[in-house]
């Protein structure tokens, strides 16, 4: 049976191409809304940190009526910290809308996908989108694509992809990019007569696959994915298991069931072949899992999710300052907390250590486990965690590490200070080419020696340079490299810090807070370009004198500090600190605080 009235589609791209923004227009264009109806802007972008940060975390369905079909569309992150989330919806479609920055053009996080998109054998329509961007390059994007798809080994079939000019802005979309368009009409007629209408059989015995999962404290977890075969009815029993045997099957009944309609799940009683559900009354699903009627257990094969290729390790906060500020502290609320996280993040893994108040916690890259870092404490957790490090493997006897594809692109005037920082980071160049006054470079570069240079790298480039990676293999250790150029100032005593105690630290570096704000022995308050750790007295008072010197009561000016976000501190750490994360507050601390014990054990280190 083909469902004609039926379209599944999932949009990907590079980071920031306009994924959300088209999918608004589709959603406003396809009369999902009222016309009286306020709508926020990027409306898939439900979470707070997805609207914050202006990127897609995970991965979101759903749905527009165009001609009488239903059109099922996932909107995908493009960040490659998340593409575990883009590997696994892509079992639940049948075709994907490529979407390339007109400027821009393919960029690594667009590789990744479409390779996934490739091997996966789906339909594409490449859309070039933000054509109506001062510097477009029109006739040039539609080669760099093709050529993209030769490297992949596309098929003959999805070389021969339609390319459509939009811009998700304005809701346009054209077949021409001489011709500007006026609505996104074109785009849905693409999709209709590209895109193949999902089949299977409607009659045998139903048959469905766990693509995503969503968690709801009254209904416990919810199953996406897409119905393989047969129908679905609420009550249904089942049987439920995974194609790579890691559980036993077991017995179950469906007990709720909801299809998407627009922004909104909808309660079913039943669905067929090829229609995304919703669905929820399993204990134990995950990821992966098949669905079947009880009368006939065939598993689906799952996609292998790829590895993890950074760890951190989280821990229970243990500074002077712990408890102060967090509404769950302890090991077992953040074990708790970490695990419910493996329930809908399958790129997350978890794994004990020797010491009971800290776990080991293995993600995809820095922003991947900066977002769980984050999360949790808008929740109210306080938490201590180590730098971040790579995962090292041993293949045929020899020590490899993780290799990150990484492409710059930067003003031509700014090429010397980065090929020199690339090269003292073990990079190895792959190719470079103009693009009018700015210069893109690709290189292969050990995934640890990327902690830290982004804001370097900003700093170099004055603003204006861009930069993205995505994991590109193992390669052998390329041999030790320094994390970081600069040293930390770390605070003397315990106290408020005062403005004559920081007036004397900066001149020492740059601080990270101002006064009033309360420090603790151990404490890093600033950095010290010459490289070494310093302690310094940021509690320092001016002791009173019956004697007055000429401008000696001159008011003290501070130089304002600079404020670390999450981010930056990750980057910032060295291996012998900590990260102390609570509601309120991101502190570096080091990880032995009593100043003289720390001298005395970096001494017999030397």
């Amino acid at each position: 049976m083909v469902r004609e009235d039926l379209r599944n589609i999932a949009i990907i791209a590079h980071v920031d191409h306009g994924k959300t923004t088209l999918v608004d227009e589709m959603l406003k264009q396809s009369g999902t809304f009222r016309d009286n109806q306020t709508v926020a802007e990027r409306v898939m972008d439900s979470n707070d940190i997805e609207r914050e940060r202006g990127i897609t975390i995970l991965a979101k369905n759903t749905s527009v009526y165009y001609n009488n079909v239903k059109i099922n569309l996932i909107d995908t992150p493009g960040h490659a910290d998340f593409g575990g989330e883009v590997e696994r919806v892509l079992k639940m479609v049948d075709g994907v809308v490529l979407l390339v920055d007109a400027a821009e053009g393919p960029m690594p996080q667009t590789r990744f996908v479409t390779q996934k998109a490739i091997e996966l054998g789906l339909k594409l329509i490449v859309v070039v989108n933000k054509i109506d961007r001062p510097d477009a390059r029109l006739d040039e994007i539609g080669d760099e694509v093709l050529e993209l798809l030769l490297d992949l080994d596309a098929s003959e079939e999805q070389l021969e992809s339609p390319i459509l000019f939009c811009s998700g802005r304005s809701g346009t979309a054209s077949l021409s990019q001489y011709e500007a368009g006026t609505d996104l009409k074109p785009l849905f007629d693409t999709i209709l007569s590209h895109i193949p209408a999902p089949e299977g059989d409607e009659e045998g015995p139903m048959q469905m696959l766990v693509s995503s999962i969503d968690y709801n404290d009254y209904v416990g977890r919810i199953g996406i994915g897409k119905i393989e075969r047969g129908k679905m009815r609420v009550n249904q029993n089942v049987i439920v298991g995974d194609y790579h045997e890691t559980k036993k099957p077991y017995n179950s009944k469906v007990v709720t069931m909801y299809q998407i309609e627009g922004l909104v799940r909808q309660p079913a009683e039943e669905a067929k072949v090829g229609d995304i559900v919703c669905i929820s009354g399993i204990e134990n699903l995950t990821i992966g899992d098949t669905i079947c009627d009880s009368s006939a257990y065939e598993p689906i094969p799952f996609i292998k999710i790829s590895e993890p290729t950074v760890e951190m390790t989280f821990s229970v906060n243990d500074s002077p300052f712990a408890g102060r500020e967090g509404k769950y502290v302890t090991s077992r609320q953040i074990r708790d907390r970490l695990y419910k996280e493996l329930l809908k993040d399958v790129s997350l893994k978890i794994e004990d250590t020797e010491n009971t108040d800290a776990l080991r916690v293995l993600g995809r890259g820095e922003m991947h486990l900066s977002i769980l870092i984050e999360n949790m404490r808008r929740e109210g957790y306080e938490l201590s965690v180590s730098p971040p490090r790579v995962l090292y493997k041993e293949i045929d006897g020899k020590k490899c590490e993780p290799i990150e594809r990484l492409l710059i692109d930067v003003p031509e005037d700014c090429v010397g200070s980065v090929m020199e920082k690339m090269g003292n980071r073990k990079a190895e160049l792959v190719k470079m080419h103009p693009q009018g006054s700015r210069m893109r470079i690709e290189f292969l570069i050990p995934a640890r020696c990327l902690f830290g240079y982004k804001s370097e790298f900003l700093t170099d480039t004055r603003g204006e340079g861009i930069m993205s990676s995505v994991f590109d293999g193992y390669q052998e250790y390329k041999g030790d490299i320094q994390r970081r150029s600069v040293g930390s100032l770390i605070a003397f005593e315990t106290g408020e810090s005062i403005t004559y105690g920081l007036f004397n630290a900066q001149e020492r570096g740059t601080l990270f807070i101002g006064a009033g704000v309360p420090v603790y022995e151990g404490m890093v308050v600033g950095s010290n370009p010459k490289g070494d750790d310093l302690v310094v007295n940021v509690c320092k008072r001016k002791h009173l004198t019956n004697t007055r010197a000429s401008g000696s009561d001159d008011a003290l000016r501070l130089i304002p500090p600079r404020k670390l976000s999450l981010e930056d501190s990750l980057e910032f750490m060295a291996d012998d600190e900590l990260l102390e994360v609570t509601p309120k507050s991101i502190r570096i601390r080091k990880q032995i605080l009593d100043n003289n014990t720390r001298a005395k054990v970096n001494a017999k280190n030397k």
